[in-house]
């Protein structure tokens, strides 16, 4: 049998010291101002004494709570547990009433709330921490009655999400815009992502190195070889080899091969028209795996860069299963808290 053992906040019955600042003016000389007992919500303790203190300086009173423990009735255990039931897969409901059988009532709000206070600081967090290699992917989460695109980006060292925003992926103005200052912040120099052409010029107008994941590639490419193979004529067909082969050990010097393979390929000659001949197809195919190389290669000028986004996948994973659960997000900022809380690794 298996037993999960979560480690949660600890909760102290007293204040141990004196406040070190006031809240209002820094000031570092404090009067006793009385004392309270406090009602809390904790699975252990139901009652907290509190000290309040008077500032020398600007007069002012205020309450010095003991760790673990704020002017919230609920404790940050019971705060952390809630939100760990929340991203186990619970709904707001349920979570509310494992809880009030524990005999520790919460209201489904007040679980909601609790999800959004640890979204909202999961994204202060990662606001300003240093990225060099930055995954970026889209997706269609349900939001507010329909699927909505939104932009996921992930810090790939650390496999955690950093910034979600609700932009259209195959709109390269609005990617841009959303992506420029989050790499700035960041100082980010790298991004990793499919294969969509937009991404590429992003990289390009940001001055950033670009990585093409790997597995889509592949994807994209056997397919399209698979194609060729049963319509393109049989002297053509040793090229789709050399194509296999070049992708199966990804040469930094196979954009030079593949341009040489272009060249041999022969031209169409005659009338022209929209329908491309098998040939045609494959002189294209050729042409956009060499001019787009270079980005297949990246991870090798760094251990740091991964040559796939699953990274990035796997976040969103996590996002669109738990997207699923809630049965939608009804807004904008509780779909972007959920999603960075949701895409966040259990610690």
């Amino acid at each position: 049998m298996t037993i999960l053992v979560l480690k949660l906040s600890d909760v102290k019955r007293k204040t141990k010291g004196r406040p070190r600042e006031c809240p209002y003016c820094n000031g570092e000389t404090f009067q006793r101002w009385g004392q309270v007992k406090k009602p809390v919500r904790d699975p252990y303790i139901r009652r907290v004494s509190v000290y309040r203190y008077r500032c020398c300086r600007c007069g002012h009173t205020f309450r010095h709570y003991p760790e673990g423990l704020t002017s919230a009735d609920q404790t940050r255990r019971l705060w952390m547990f809630a939100v760990i039931c929340w991203r186990l897969g619970l709904s707001y409901r349920g979570v509310s009433t494992i809880l009030n059988g524990l005999k520790m009532m919460l209201c489904p709000m007040t679980v909601w709330r609790d999800a959004q206070e640890q979204g909202e600081k999961l994204g202060r967090q990662n606001q300003w921490k240093p990225v060099r290699v930055l995954g970026v992917d889209g997706a269609y989460v349900l939001g507010w009655g329909e699927k909505r695109s939104v932009l996921v980006a992930v810090d790939l060292g650390g496999g955690e999400p950093v910034a979600v925003g609700y932009v259209n992926e195959h709109d390269p103005q609005a990617v841009r815009r959303w992506l420029e200052p989050i790499v700035q912040r960041m100082g980010a120099s790298v991004i990793v992502t499919d294969d969509l052409a937009i991404y590429r010029t992003v990289a390009k107008q940001l001055n950033l190195e670009h990585q093409i994941c790997q597995f889509h590639v592949r994807r994209w490419v056997g397919r399209a070889l698979k194609e060729l193979q049963n319509t393109l004529p049989k002297e053509w067909l040793w090229v789709l080899e050399e194509i296999k082969e070049l992708l199966a050990e990804l040469p930094p010097e196979g954009d030079k091969r593949l341009y040489a393979l272009w060249k041999q390929v022969a031209v169409r000659r005659g009338k022209v028209s929209d329908h491309l001949t098998p040939v045609d197809q494959l002189r294209d195919l050729l042409i956009r795996l060499s001019e787009a190389w270079g980005d297949y290669c990246t991870f090798y000028s760094n251990a740091d860069i991964p040559w796939t986004n699953n990274g990035t996948e796997q976040v969103i994973g996590r996002m669109k299963m738990r997207a699923r659960t809630v049965r939608g997000y009804k807004t904008w900022p509780g779909m972007q808290t959920g999603l960075l809380l949701a895409g966040t690794r259990a610690k």
